[in-house]
């Protein structure tokens, strides 16, 4: 694959790359959608990745080409990084990455680059192809500028720049392409970051299956509401119980505040929100604001029409979720016999708290868990933000080759779409190794 990509930058640009850069993609086993509220998740990298040849150049300008035709090429100026956030373009994943070591060096004369990009994660699938361009690319720019920052510290100028393009993300995607380590899936915190390793039992293997619906996080704005009912579940909980609502950004910092269990948490969801949906109005109310306040102070911009939150619901999957997580930690870590069993329970009820709850899933990828299920896996669930992209189940190890034939069968060769796109579909993976640089020896 190096050969051939070096072969294709030559005949573009002219001349030979200097180093090449790669970050992965990553499946999430088990922890969605808590990242962003401040809950650890647990993730591993894939195979699958995207793969940067580079030259740095002399003049200021930035090309960028891609493997693939149906990405145009682009070039920019360094010193004059605009990222349209209306209309994701692929190039303007890449320059969340650049703009956002740029600034964090503040680099007033960065150095220019000629680029051909290579991606195998599978585009709006759920399996984060975006921000592993975005950590890419801020690899790419480091090292053409001659720099250095410890994995943690890119991870966190990642995650911020890739806001740039307006996903209010949470950081695990970023976090597992630079921390992830082959052979272990990784509990990933937040605040302070860090990483702690977490080995999978063994006699199963994770299968991920695409629903062949695409979902693109920052072209929808699904995701960013569910960010802003977090958040307003917070402000509501906080008052409720006499906290500085207004400083309270995140579901955790409320539990943290009352030093209260995930358990607990959960009963004060049940006492103090309402299973209907809230008007703007009603919240305004409950926490004494004006329309105008909630408006300015609390919803970010593209949320202003947005008339009905699902409070309650939301804030439930939050911290069944985050205790879902540490359950599966703690399964993997004492390995009990029955092992596989309890964790394939934990993703069941994951998928079932995705769809009801945060309303995440589609029917496709609810069709694509039960195929799953009734094939043999021992769990299953969404993977990634939803509405879309991909499953992740859980398989006997001997079970495999059944299983992957029987779900070809059932889900992909119904239908003629899918049929053209099964191969790269439909597989079975293990936990990969973290973005890094390799130099042309």
């Amino acid at each position: 694959r190096l050969q051939k990509l070096k072969e294709m930058f030559i005949s573009k640009f002219g001349s030979a790359p200097k180093f090449y850069a790669r970050a992965p993609g990553r499946v999430n086993l088990i922890g969605e959608h808590i990242d962003y509220c401040g809950y650890a998740v647990l993730p591993m990298a894939i195979e699958q990745d995207i793969l940067i040849a580079v030259e740095p150049v002399q003049t200021q300008v930035v090309q960028l080409a891609n493997t693939n035709s149906s990405y145009l090429d682009f070039s920019t100026s360094v010193n004059n990084i605009q990222i349209n956030k209306t209309k994701p373009q692929w190039h303007n994943y890449f320059l969340c990455g650049l703009k956002g070591i740029q600034e964090h060096f503040g680099l007033n004369n960065p150095t220019g680059m000629n680029c051909l990009l290579d991606g195998t994660i599978p585009p709006s699938s759920g399996l984060s192809s975006s921000s592993a361009l975005v950590c890419c690319a801020g690899l790419v720019t480091l090292r053409a500028n001659g720099k250095t920052l410890s994995k943690v510290e890119l991870a966190e100028i990642c995650t911020k720049s890739e806001r740039y393009i307006g996903t209010e993300g949470g950081g695990m995607d970023q976090s597992i392409s630079f921390l992830a380590e082959e052979g272990t899936a990784k509990l990933i915190e937040f605040s302070p970051l860090r990483a702690t390793d977490v080995r999978l039992p063994s006699g199963a293997t994770f299968v991920i299956a695409n629903s062949c619906v695409e979902m693109n996080k920052a072209a929808t704005s699904h995701y960013n509401i569910r960010v802003m009912e977090c958040r307003l579940a917070t402000k509501l909980l906080s008052k409720s119980k006499g906290l500085e609502w207004r400083k309270m950004l995140r579901l955790h910092d409320v539990q943290t505040k009352l030093g209260a269990s995930l358990e607990e948490m959960l009963t004060i969801v049940e006492e103090v929100l309402h299973p209907e949906p809230y008007s703007a109005e009603e919240i305004c109310k409950c926490l004494g604001i004006s329309l105008e306040e909630l408006h300015s102070q609390i919803c970010s911009q593209n949320m202003q029409d947005v008339s009905t939150f699902k409070l309650y619901q939301r804030a439930k999957h939050v911290y069944s979720e985050a205790a879902r997580v540490l359950e599966f930690q703690k399964i993997c870590s004492e390995a009990p016999a029955n092992a596989l069993q309890l964790l394939g329970e934990l993703m069941k009820q994951s998928h079932i708290s995705c769809r009801e709850m945060y309303e995440c899933s589609c029917p496709e990828l609810d069709r694509l868990v039960d195929i799953c299920l009734q094939f043999g896996a021992i769990g299953s669930r969404l993977t990634g933000a939803g509405w879309g992209g991909c499953t992740v189940s859980m398989v006997p190890t001997d079970k495999l080759n059944t299983f992957l034939k029987n779900v070809k069968k059932a889900y992909y060769q119904m239908d003629g779409q899918r049929l053209a796109v099964e191969n790269n579909s439909l597989f079975a993976t293990k936990p990969g190794r973290g973005a890094l640089v390799f130099v042309e020896a």
